[in-house]
Parts: structure tokens; C-alpha cells; sequence
């Protein structure tokens, strides 16, 4: 069996004391000494037990409002010292220095401040300084402290003491010492990049939130999430959501963020093989999935609006991964719960997260860049050609730039009223990107004859319009910008085609 150190004397410092009554009862009627200062000092004799004030122990006041309370060596020469050091053990004799056990503490919420829009002199007191330092030292003594660092840590420690009584096994406080770690890093980082505001100095990022998977991309692969899931999502039914899951999630919710009216797309690998707009949630499903229903099968389904009964009823009738709505009506839930494994997610306020950066690891370091949130309106098109485009036409290119946009490079959409007809996916070159696209939607019966046709980058040569043209297409979209745009744009004043620019590339890798 493990050996037990016992916990004699403890140290609180906390902002959040919610959970902590009963912890400190329990401390109390174990027999062990407790110390505090301030707010946790009063709130811990408001429980009725005896508390020892840090003044007393180190004849210092609470000075500088506040700023100093616990630095001082009485405090953290009774947390540092290594029991087993005959040097320590004789100095704190020498200095009359308590030993400190426990340590427990939850720092000033400096992330919530900062959030909140308070003022640069509320969030600057925000930045904890004897708590932060209180963890540092009792983590690093974990050899005979017992470290809790914040209150999502109140529950561990409660089972601790449960289990064991005031004692504490080493694999315990290393346990704790890695969590304290956790803490002060992420605390930090928060700090260095409200300090840092957005410049990208150095790469310094936290997340308190892991979701284990049950693997990664594949199955021989380890995979992880590190993030607040649940501030996004409710899961309503289903199994566990994997690694592919979330990548297909990510890519329907940044497809869908782009659309006003409503709008149904059904996703698999990352694209959308299937998206509509429609007046009804059941006319926009069934013309997503005539953009391709064979893709369609396993794939992850994403509505901005809430599903209905008669939807669900057409729903059901495809195998599904994933469907993510911001409401289901009861009956529909009723519907689409028929199958067990089907993950029915509820998107909250928009599914969209705050983070407005893109992290991706590659060789030996971190790519980062701003998300790519640029979003084209009618305002923003330049007509090229001599021929402009109808008010049905300006729908069709803005429904297909934002689909482009969202869609693996080099990529070419094709759409019309408001449909997606096909895609060209991730091909080494846009032409063949062109005919993929134009072989797929002719496979699905798709008359393309007033199609337009979107790319997310400039055309180098003529080609693609010239085969577009062939193949019925009558309105082309594209960022610009290429040596040799006055070939396409002279080939389509030919040929009677429009072609407006955005001067925005929208390329996705």
C-alpha cells in the first residue's frame, strides 16, 4: 500500500467559496489547522471553525489594498520546506515557521473580466499575484503538499478526503501538482494575450476542457479535444461524438453561419455534397439531398432552423451521422431518436466560437491565421463583363461564392436557384476541378443550362470558361486578379456570358 502523509495544517485563499463548506468541516473535525485572510477568512468563521489569520502568522497586514497578503517567508517557508531536508527542518525551527499542508486556492477571474468589457484598471487588479504564487510554490513541493488550485478541483479533493481522511498518497499530490500546473499556464497565457492584443508575438493558448475520443482520424491514432464542447452543443441522442465528427461538425457550422434565409446542407469529408435554400425546411432538405444522394448516406446534416415533423419524416429515411438544427419540434425528435446511434445536436446562439483565429500544427511548429470571415454581398461585386447579370443570376453567384468559399481547394461550384448542383473538390488544378463537377452534376440529372458557376481563385487561362460555356453556364463568379483576366473576360463578352469579381481569394487547404 501507498504511504499516507498526513494533512495537518491548511492554507485558504480562494475568490469562488461555493463547495467549499463542507470540505472545510470536514478539514475542521480531522483536526487540522486553518489559516486564511480577507473574504475566505470571514466566510470560514461564518461556517462557525476556528480560523487563523495570515496577519497573525506573519505580523504583517493586508497592505497595499490587498496586493500583499500571503508574500511573505512564514507563508511560503511553511509550504516549501522539504520535510525530509534536515537544513529546512532546522530553519523553519529556527524561524518559527508552521508547516503548511494543504493549499487551497481559486484564483481572480481574469479571463471572465477581460470578457466582460471591464476597464483596463479593473482587469490590470485582476491579475493574481499571491495566488498564483501560493500554487507555483505548493506544486512544487508536491512531495509533501497537497496543491488545489482552482474550484473545478473543490470535487477531487472532496473524494480525497472522503476516501482517505485527511492523508494524501504521492501519486495524489502529483496528481494535483499537474493540475495546479494546468492552472497557472492557462492563466498566464490569458493574460500574456490580453497583453499582447491580437499582435501574435508568441503563441501562447489554453484550453481547461479535454474530451477524450475514442481515436483519432483513424483508429490506430490517439485523438483528443481540447475545448467547451457543451458551450456550442446540446447532444440530445446518439453516441459519442468522434474525431471525424467534429471536423464535419466544424465545417457545417462555418458553412451555415454563412446563410441568412434558410438554408439545409448535408456534409461528408468536410464538404458540402448536398445545400439548398428554401422556404420550408422539408423543400430545403430535399433539394440538398438531390445534390447528391449517394454522398449523402453517413453524412452530417445542418439546418438553420428548427426541424419539423414533416421534415423529419423525409429525414429519417436516410442513414445519418450527425444532424445539428438550433431547435427540433417534439415530434420530429420523436422521429429522428428512432435510431439509436444518430447524434442529434442542438446549436447554440449560432454555434459560432469566439476564437477568431485558425491553430494547425505542421513540422515543428503552429500555423496561425485570422479565420477567414470575409463575406461577399451584391455591394461588393465588380461586373467585368459588358454583359451584367440579372437579379436571379446576382443570388445564384453569391449563394455560390459563399459555397466555394467553403469548400476544398482548388474548387468550383456549380449552382442554380439557390442549389447546389456540384462540386469539383480539392483537384490539383481548376479544370479538372470544372469537369469534376460537371460530370457530377449531370450524373444526378441536373439541367445546367442558367447555372452559374463560382471558383475560389482566379482563372490563369480561359479554359474554364470556355468548357463552362459549353456545358450551359451563364454567370460566372471569381475573385480576379490573374495576368491574363483580360482573355476570360474577353471570351465571355464573346460568348454572351456575365462574370462578375470580388477581388477576395478564397482558398481552403
Amino acid at each position: 500500500m501507498l504511504s499516507l502523509k498526513g494533512i495537518k495544517t491548511a492554507l485558504i485563499s480562494v475568490f469562488h467559496k461555493d463547495g467549499l463548506d463542507d470540505i472545510l468541516t470536514q478539514l475542521h473535525r480531522a483536526g487540522v489547522v486553518l489559516y486564511s485572510t480577507g473574504g475566505t477568512q470571514t466566510f470560514i468563521e461564518s461556517l462557525g471553525l476556528p480560523c487563523i489569520a495570515v496577519e497573525n502568522l506573519t505580523g504583517y497586514p493586508s497592505i497595499l489594498g490587498g496586493r500583499v497578503k500571503t508574500l511573505h517567508p512564514k507563508v511560503f517557508g511553511g509550504i516549501l520546506n522539504r520535510r525530509d531536508n534536515p537544513t529546512d527542518r532546522q530553519q523553519i525551527k529556527e524561524y518559527d515557521i508552521p508547516e503548511i499542508d494543504l493549499v487551497i486556492v481559486d484564483l481572480y477571474p481574469f479571463a471572465e473580466t477581460v470578457a466582460s468589457g471591464a476597464s483596463a484598471d479593473d482587469i490590470i487588479e485582476k491579475i493574481d499575484i499571491g495566488g498564483i504564487s501560493l500554487i507555483r510554490a505548493a506544486a512544487k513541493n508536491f512531495n509533501d503538499v497537497v496543491i488545489v488550485a482552482s474550484k473545478n478541483q473543490y470535487g477531487a479533493l472532496k473524494k480525497l478526503l472522503d476516501e482517505k481522511g485527511a492523508n494524501s498518497s504521492l501519486d495524489d499530490r502529483r496528481w494535483f501538482a499537474k493540475e495546479a500546473f494546468a492552472v497557472s499556464s492557462g492563466y498566464d497565457a490569458a493574460i500574456f494575450n490580453y497583453f499582447d492584443g491580437g499582435e501574435g508575438s508568441y503563441f501562447r493558448q489554453a484550453a481547461d476542457t479535454a474530451l477524450p475520443l475514442r481515436y483519432g482520424e483513424n483508429p490506430h491514432q490517439k485523438g483528443v479535444f481540447y475545448g467547451d464542447f457543451d458551450a456550442l452543443f446540446e447532444q440530445l441522442h446518439g453516441k459519442e461524438i468522434s474525431y471525424n465528427n467534429l471536423l464535419d461538425i466544424n465545417a457545417a457550422i462555418e458553412l451555415i453561419s454563412e446563410f441568412d434565409e434558410l438554408t439545409f446542407a448535408v456534409l461528408k469529408h468536410n464538404n458540402a455534397c448536398g445545400i439548398a435554400s428554401r422556404p420550408t425546411v422539408k423543400a430545403a432538405w430535399e433539394a440538398a439531398l438531390a445534390g447528391d444522394p449517394v454522398s449523402a448516406y453517413g453524412g452530417v446534416l445542418i439546418c438553420n432552423a428548427p426541424i419539423d415533423a414533416v421534415a423529419a419524416e423525409e429525414i429519417n429515411k436516410l442513414f445519418l451521422e450527425v444532424i445539428i438544427a438550433p431547435a427540433y419540434e417534439a415530434a420530429a425528435l420523436e422521429i429522428l431518436r428512432q435510431k439509436k446511434n444518430r447524434i442529434i445536436l442542438v446549436l447554440k446562439n449560432g454555434g459560432s466560437p469566439a476564437n477568431q483565429m485558425q491553430f494547425r500544427s505542421l513540422l515543428n511548429g503552429v500555423l496561425v491565421q485570422d479565420k477567414d470571415v470575409s463575406i461577399q454581398t451584391k455591394a461588393d461585386l465588380t461586373v467585368a463583363t459588358k454583359k451584367a447579370p440579372t437579379a436571379a443570376q446576382v443570388d445564384d453567384l453569391l449563394f455560390a461564392n459563399k459555397l466555394v468559399k467553403n469548400t476544398k481547394s482548388n474548387a468550383i461550384v456549380l449552382a442554380k436557384d439557390k442549389q447546389l448542383c456540384a462540386s469539383g473538390v480539392g483537384q490539383t488544378s481548376r479544370i479538372d476541378a470544372l469537369r469534376q463537377a460537371i460530370d457530377k452534376a449531370r450524373t444526378f440529372g441536373f439541367d445546367l443550362n442558367g447555372a452559374v458557376m463560382a471558383s475560389d481563385a482566379f482563372f490563369p487561362f480561359p479554359d474554364c470558361v470556355e468548357v463552362a460555356k459549353q456545358a450551359g453556364i451563364t454567370a460566372v463568379i471569381q475573385p480576379g486578379g490573374s495576368v491574363r483576366d483580360d482573355l476570360t473576360v474577353d471570351y465571355c463578352n464573346e460568348h454572351d456570358l456575365v462574370m462578375v469579381t470580388t477581388g477576395i481569394r478564397h482558398f481552403k487547404h
